[in-house]
């Protein structure tokens, strides 16, 4: 693949934005690609926008997002939906709350990892890179609870 991907992560302050690039960045990089990770923490510690973004491909020059080049926005908030829309290229996918049944998660902290859920299932990555990412990130206590939210993602 000699196409960079561009995504962007937009939610909250305390909802797992950062977490969830840093799983995407080590699932992407797992599976062999280049990645580069850019994040805006905004006023994160008071609930407050934060926006992180992830490039992968063969070869990525910079960690930046071009504004319009995001191929997939995914968003932990639907507040964060217009505040960063402005960031999805013509084409590109939105992925909300809305595309997952949020009451069947095993717990709401793991929205953000059923979100990296339904966006895996528009990348060409295998499940395990993701899983291994998952379990580099997060306490083997939630390692179960966090594959069970991954793999009921509908988007």
């Amino acid at each position: 693949m000699s196409k960079v991907i561009n995504i962007t992560f937009a939610g909250l302050g305390g909802q797992g934005v950062l977490k969830s690039t840093d799983i995407l960045g080590e699932t992407a990089f797992n599976a062999g690609f280049d990645i580069k990770k850019s994040e805006v923490h905004g006023m994160s510690q008071r609930g407050g926008s934060v926006c992180s973004e992830v490039r992968y491909g063969k070869e990525v020059a910079s960690p930046m997002v071009p504004e319009g080049e995001s191929d997939f926005l995914v968003v932990l908030d639907e507040t964060q939906v217009p505040v960063n829309d402005y960031k999805l290229k013509e084409g590109g996918v939105l992925i909300t709350p809305a595309d997952i049944n949020v009451d069947a998660l095993p717990t709401k902290k793991a929205l953000n990892i059923a979100l990296c859920g339904a966006l895996s299932k528009h990348l060409d990555i295998a499940e395990e890179h993701w899983f291994e990412a998952i379990k580099t990130f997060l306490p083997k206590k939630v390692h179960e609870m966090n594959f069970e939210a991954f793999r009921n993602s509908s988007a």
